[in-house]
């Protein structure tokens, strides 16, 4: 992974090649930043870049041996840290899934990792045994690089075992690097904040996770551009949503509004069936769009500005819409969304979730909004 790898993120790589090339690099540096922001990236990037035998003033080179060991994640100076499941678990038992994780998509999240080692109710963790193997490993000499490097990802999942570590990433070893990748400091130990130099990863930009899928042959311009809006800055949700780019979740959910005003329970009932039948994950996507129209729609019907995050084709349902669908029934459409999600991520029976979801929605679009309940 090197440098023009990484999608985006032009502050945090320009920082840290000075901090490379300056012989500035902090031994301990927090990359802080939310899931499917590029932490992973960044990191693998600056590792290579530090052990690049030939390195460049803007990226490693590529071509070297140590770079192509980094970029199979087999240097021998080059570790790393990660959940894991089982009380006496250490990453070493889980590096074959790692490295095959990285070379399919290094912005994965830390639900589908665990599910792909296996976790299904589990909870992950880094052990006492992995810290254990962290300090054995650093305590040696480099084999072949002049720096060893441990990339940890998600520190927050140490808890108090973090303690072990404390003193080495103080104190460590000659030429030994840190290298943490958090999305939560609040979850750190303190101790362990105060021994790291802060690198801020923000959320990709639309343009940016546009670029990364267009470049990566994911997605079309336009497709990219749609994905975009719903990714929130998550390029691994933006890899999944244009995988899944065959549904149509605009024509659903218009599908959807009009059976519900129309009120017609043989067409609800259909409908509950058909959207029962495409699967958990496709029924989130779909209800993460849903959520993501019913805001754009309240940005319009408030500023009345169609410079909204929709595609053309839905500004115009939109725009249809506002002679249906009042200010004060908004939030009321989208807490239903917000409510069925919920109770999809907890298996709820979906073709009576989203028939009696259809059926509130039937009554919140044909009633006055004074008539709902007392209390509103």
């Amino acid at each position: 992974m090197r440098f023009s790898d990484v999608i985006g993120q032009t502050y945090p790589k320009q920082l840290l090649r000075q901090m490379a090339t300056g012989s500035r690099l902090p031994h301990a540096l927090l990359f802080l930043g939310p899931a499917g922001s590029g932490k992973k990236a960044l990191a693998l990037a600056l590792a290579q870049y530090v052990l690049c035998e030939n390195p460049g003033p803007e990226d490693a080179c590529g071509l070297c041996n140590a770079c192509r060991k980094v970029d199979k994640l087999l240097h021998p100076d080059l570790h790393f840290s990660f959940p894991s499941i089982g009380a006496n678990a250490t990453s070493e038992m889980f590096l074959p899934q790692w490295r095959s994780a990285i070379a399919e998509n290094p912005y994965f999240d830390v639900n589908h990792w665990l599910q792909l080692i296996g976790a299904d109710n589990k909870q992950g963790n880094i052990t006492k045994d992995e810290c254990v193997n962290i300090i054995r490993k650093l305590s040696l000499k480099t084999f072949e690089g002049e720096y060893k490097i441990l990339i940890m990802w998600l520190p927050e999942y140490l808890g108090k075992e973090g303690n072990r570590l404390l003193k080495m990433i103080e104190e460590p070893p000659d030429q030994t690097l840190f290298f943490l990748l958090a999305e939560n400091q609040e979850l750190i130990l303190p101790t362990i904040l105060s021994r790291c130099q802060l690198v801020k990863v923000n959320p990709l930009h639309d343009e940016e996770v546009v670029e990364g899928l267009v470049r990566r042959e994911l997605a079309g311009q336009r497709e990219a551009e749609s994905v975009a809006y719903l990714s929130n800055g998550n390029f691994f949700e933006a890899c999944k949503l244009a995988a899944d780019h065959q549904n149509d979740y605009a024509t659903k959910l218009l599908d959807w509004l009009r059976k519900a005003y129309g009120g017609n329970g043989v067409e609800l009932v259909r409908w509950s069936e058909e959207i029962a039948g495409i699967g958990r994950e496709k029924q989130k996507q779909f209800l993460r769009y849903a959520l993501h129209f019913m805001r754009e729609y309240m940005a319009l019907l408030v500023t009345g500005n169609a410079q909204v995050r929709l595609q053309p084709e839905e500004l115009q349902t939109a725009q249809k819409l506002t002679t249906v669908i009042a200010f004060d029934q908004i939030a009321l459409i989208a807490q239903l969304f917000d409510d069925c999600s919920y109770h999809v991520e907890r298996n709820a029976n979906p073709k009576v979730l989203f028939l009696d979801a259809s059926i509130q929605m039937h009554h919140i679009i044909k009633r006055k909004i004074a008539a709902l309940s007392p209390a509103l």
